[in-house]
């Protein structure tokens, strides 16, 4: 590959207090070249354009001033840090005869993966922290369409996951614009896109972010397209104009209650029909508001905040089958059977806050706001940790995960100290007193 930007020699850059040594290129694509660099002790990333990119987007180069100025919605983005304009003297080394431009970026840190990885089922993976990686898509969204901005052309291939936690990073945010203006020529990714974007009726905003939002969720869920069951089949060629009849013309949710010209097949679409009984109703309605009445009408889509809302409360009801261990989803006070084994599952200890239930099941999390409902959902700092004895997995206990004591009331009325970093044997506490509220445990 013929790189633009030499490596091992420093570059000096419009503006930038250090020089920058490319240690190596990363990879390419239509708009550019990805680099590894060295910034002073940092070790970042730099996208540098191709001058026909630029010919294409004449926004681009302002969006994303506008982008650096505005920093990012939250730590799930990759975000532009700095503008890199080459110096006179460093233009000659350049491997471009035209003028050219590019941006530094965090470097994606390791044990991050791409997510078509995943849904290619390449890659070792709970549910759990699927569901996690759901949530913090959402949650990265809701940040940025507060900050009044559209991202326009999210895909499977800008997002990257980590499978140990389902912490996300979202890349190729030079795309990102303020919501309703229209700078740029971009669209979108065939297969993520609004039909009103596809029709051309409408230009990317925040209604058709919610849009491929929710496909992304859907596809990280089921590792399956959301439109494409037998009307796919019967496209002998999937080409442009197929596609545009599918996503476009005439798209139908395959699971869309009133409508069944497109449902899954049996034999084709198998891994669709395994993962889809998973997951509670109430999740499931969040895509029907989405790809039913959402489909024709943008603004009856699904927020982020419903998606944050809905996802936690999964999380809150995840249990493990007693016989095969697979994690199962049920709600509270009910009995349903193992979707992977079909053992008959019982809703057992729970812990019960002022604003959520949680599941007494190991790696199952407390959160603030499962205590405190006016603050915002979050998943990232929990604040205690239900966990399996090492020698005896029936056994669980709560781990205290705060930076301040609890009290533990037990059934036989005394009460204990649990430490921060410290656990405590579930069955035989009654209650938990902690800064940010009571849990009281229902057996």
């Amino acid at each position: 590959m013929n790189w633009i930007l030499p490596s091992g020699s420093p570059i000096h850059f419009e503006g930038m207090s250090q020089a920058i040594t490319v240690v190596r290129g990363l990879g390419s694509g239509t708009q550019g070249q990805v680099y590894e660099a060295d910034y002073g002790d940092d070790r970042v990333a730099i996208k540098w354009y191709y001058p026909s990119c630029i010919e294409r987007d004449s926004h681009l180069e302002q969006r994303l001033s506008e982008s650096i100025l505005a920093t990012a919605p939250n730590s799930s983005f990759l975000w532009p840090i700095a503008l890199l304009r080459t110096s006179p003297e460093a233009s000659a080394s350049l491997r471009l005869r035209d003028q050219s431009f590019g941006y530094m970026m965090p470097l994606r840190p390791p044990g991050f993966v791409g997510a078509h990885e995943h849904t290619g089922g390449h890659v070792d993976i709970s549910i759990q922290n699927v569901v996690k990686t759901c949530f913090y898509l959402a949650d990265a969204f809701h940040q940025l369409h507060l900050k009044g901005r559209c991202y326009k052309d999210i895909s499977i291939g800008n997002l990257f996951m980590d499978p140990h936690n389902g912490r996300v990073l979202i890349c190729d945010n030079d795309n990102v614009d303020i919501d309703g203006r229209e700078l740029g020529s971009v669209l979108g990714t065939p297969g993520f896109m609004a039909p009103e974007i596809i029709m051309l009726r409408s230009k990317p905003s925040s209604n058709s972010d919610l849009f491929s939002l929710a496909v992304l969720i859907f596809r990280l869920l089921t590792r399956h397209d959301p439109l494409k069951g037998e009307m796919e089949l019967q496209i002998r060629c999937l080409d442009e104009p197929a596609r545009r009849r599918m996503y476009g013309e005439d798209p139908v949710y395959i699971f869309d209650p009133l409508d069944q010209r497109n449902r899954p097949n049996p034999n084709e679409h198998s891994a669709v029909l395994t993962t889809w009984p998973i997951y509670p109703d109430f999740l499931k309605k969040l895509f029907m508001q989405t790809f039913c009445d959402g489909m024709k009408r943008p603004e009856r889509r699904a927020l982020t905040g419903q998606w944050k809302q809905a996802l936690s409360e999964v999380l809150n009801q995840r249990q493990l089958c007693s016989s095969c261990q697979q994690e199962n989803f049920i709600s509270h006070d009910s009995i349903c059977q193992c979707w992977s084994c079909g053992t008959t599952l019982k809703s057992g200890v729970r812990l019960r806050m002022a604003a959520a239930t949680v599941a007494a099941h190991a790696n199952n999390e407390l959160q603030v706001h499962h205590m405190n409902p006016t603050v915002d959902i979050k998943i990232d700092h929990p604040y205690g940790l239900i966990c399996a004895h090492p020698f005896d997995p029936a056994i669980v206990g709560i781990k205290n995960l705060s930076t301040h004591t609890w009290i533990a009331e037990l059934t036989n009325g005394n009460r204990v100290e649990v430490e921060p970093s410290k656990s405590c044997n579930l069955s035989l506490v009654q209650r938990l007193y902690t800064p940010e509220g009571q849990v009281e445990l229902i057996h």
